[in-house]
C-alpha cells in the first residue's frame, strides 16, 4: 500500500476540514465494506501455502523428522507441528 498526497486527490475544502482533526499526521482511511477482499484473494499465496503445507504433511507421514522439515522449509519446529496438526484435522 503506497501513500498518496492529499492535495493530489482531495478538494482543498476537505483537506482543511480534515486538518481540524489531524494536522500533518498520516491517517488510514479504510475501504468501504463492499470493497473489502479476504486475505489471499488477490494473489495465489493461499494456494501456494496450501500446497506447501500438504507437502510438509506428506513428508511428515513418510517419516521425515520435524527438525529436518523445519530446516528444509525455513520454518520453526513449532510451525511444522502446527501445520501437521491442522492437516490432520482437515484430513
Amino acid at each position: 500500500m503506497g501513500y498518496q498526497r492529499a492535495e493530489e486527490i482531495l478538494p482543498q475544502e476537505l483537506i482543511e476540514l480534515i486538518q481540524q482533526y489531524v494536522d500533518g499526521t498520516s491517517i488510514y482511511i479504510p475501504r468501504k465494506e463492499e470493497h473489502v477482499v479476504g486475505w489471499g484473494q488477490n494473489t495465489d499465496t493461499k494456494e501456494v501455502l496450501e500446497r506447501r503445507n500438504q507437502e510438509i504433511y506428506q513428508n511428515y507421514l513418510s517419516g521425515q523428522k520435524v527438525p529436518v522439515l523445519a530446516a528444509q522449509y525455513c520454518l520453526s519446529e513449532k510451525s511444522i507441528w502446527r501445520i501437521v496438526r491442522q492437516m490432520k484435522v482437515s484430513a
